[in-house]
């Protein structure tokens, strides 16, 4: 049961501390986020050069994501698809941690959901009433 809640409960503290970044850095931030994804896996080499390919696709991705939430949300979701793959053949994130890649792949789609409606911060800031004036 853990293996699942875990990974929603990183993703859900990953999108409240992105939340006190201030916009436009928090989209910058994110973009560069979805850059460093797309390598994480390049030293276990279980896909060969197709760790260098899903790198690079990614490093595109992360380019239109400086401009863009909807292709940061995307990164996350195609680092999802890459964490089943690895999970799947037995080579997770982390090698000590058998079920690294399974719980990113859960983690990932959470904050590609956020980064779909925008990225805004969960703490909303709360305007000042108007007063009634009789």
């Amino acid at each position: 049961m853990l293996r699942y809640v875990i990974p929603v409960v990183i993703a859900l503290v990953f999108i409240a501390v992105n939340s006190l970044i201030p916009e436009p850095h928090r989209r910058t931030f994110n973009a560069l986020l979805i850059a460093g994804a797309g390598g994480t896996y390049i030293s276990g080499g279980s896909f060969g050069l197709g760790e260098l390919a899903f790198s690079a696709v990614m490093l595109a991705v992360a380019y239109f994501g400086l401009r863009s939430w909807t292709f940061i949300g995307i990164g996350w979701l195609l680092h999802t698809a890459w964490d089943i793959l690895h999970h799947r053949r037995g080579a997770p994130l982390i090698p000590s941690l058998h079920d690294s890649s399974f719980g990113c792949a859960i983690c990932d789609p959470v904050i590609a959901i956020w980064c779909f409606t925008g990225g805004r911060s969960i703490f909303m800031k709360s305007k000042p009433k108007e007063q009634v004036r009789a």
